[in-house]
């Protein structure tokens, strides 16, 4: 009888002790089939691949980008909007490294050159993991750039500009963000609209003087969006679906409404946009316009009504119509 008992102790022993060990098996989630499931899931929650559809097909984010080299001045100022400081970004072109009102944000990134001829060595010393263009700038160095990272490009600029913010805010896995700040841009139109009131009535015209021509700017415009959107109405001469119309001095009457903004291409010293707009403003057909009747005509800043082209200088755009109009 004790024989049978310490028998079946023993058996009871070796029974736990295998229920234990197939427990830890079980549980072990370092190896195995099961382990390297749990592990993908993990990644996959944490880091979601998303596609971008863009202007030149569609490009796949394995993770959210960190190191963004900027093309364009619009998608840089969306990306500084958006919270992410670019590694590298196209220079304006015009004799200055920064605009000014970003100046303080891009102190710490690498000029690549200009937007029409962006330094490739430069770009991929950089290491980027995402790079953002417009497929109207280098278009043909693509395939280039996507060899050094993935890529998305915007189709337009100017009057396509919330358009980009919404495509680059996806790109950064960041479209909670640009909506929030296209919704306060509209805010700020909406804050615009009940300061100027009655003046919303009025037509507004938009003209650049350059060193040796003279364009009146039309609907599909950067400025021509923002006045849009506060119900401003074009001169019959400027309502037009087209970017700008060259004009001479015997169309002068074309700039004129009943207000106008106008800015100077000042690239050359010498033969500036200042000095063709002060000829023209001597010019007897001019003293004949409204604008110049009324003394309605409001110099603006070149960089932020027409060259910026981004969310920060539609925002500053709209302190300038206040500034001038209320």
């Amino acid at each position: 009888m004790r024989k049978n008992k310490g028998f079946i102790q023993l058996l009871l022993t070796f029974s736990l002790l295998a229920l234990i060990l197939a427990g830890c098996g079980a549980n072990n989630t370092g190896t195995g089939e099961n382990s390297s499931k749990n592990d993908d899931e993990v990644k996959t929650e944490e880091f979601p691949q998303y596609t971008v559809q863009h202007a030149m097909g569609e490009t796949t984010m394995e993770e959210t980008p960190k190191k963004v080299v900027v093309l364009t001045n619009e998608g840089t100022e969306a990306v500084l909007e958006l919270g992410v400081t670019p590694v590298g970004a196209a220079s304006p072109g015009i004799g200055t490294e920064w605009y000014a009102h970003i100046k303080e944000e891009m102190q710490r990134v690498t000029e690549l050159g200009e937007e029409t001829a962006p330094n490739l060595e430069t770009i991929a010393s950089l290491q980027p993991d995402l790079i953002i263009g417009n497929q109207i700038r280098p278009e043909e160095i693509y395939e280039q750039l996507e060899a050094i990272a993935p890529t998305v490009f915007s189709e337009d600029l100017a009057g396509d500009w919330k358009q980009n913010f919404e495509l680059y805010a996806k790109a950064l896995n960041k479209e909670a963000e640009g909506k929030e700040a296209l919704a306060n841009y509209d805010e700020h139109v909406e804050e615009v609209k009940g300061k100027l009131a009655d003046e919303l009535n009025m037509e507004v015209s938009v003209v650049r003087f350059l060193p040796t021509t003279v364009r009146i700017y039309q609907k599909d415009t950067f400025a021509g969006t923002i006045l849009s959107d506060l119900g401003f109405a074009c001169p019959e001469a400027q309502d037009k679906d087209n970017f700008m119309e060259v004009i001479t001095e015997e169309q002068m009457s074309s700039m004129d409404g009943d207000v106008m903004f106008y800015y100077n291409a000042d690239y050359d010293e010498e033969k500036g946009g200042t000095k063709m707009q002060e000829a023209w403003m001597q010019h007897p057909l001019y003293e004949k316009l409204n604008v110049a009747q009324t003394d309605s005509a409001y110099k603006v800043d070149e960089i932020i009504w027409n060259l910026s082209g981004g969310i920060k200088a539609a925002n500053l755009l709209l302190e300038d119509i206040v500034k001038y109009m209320e």
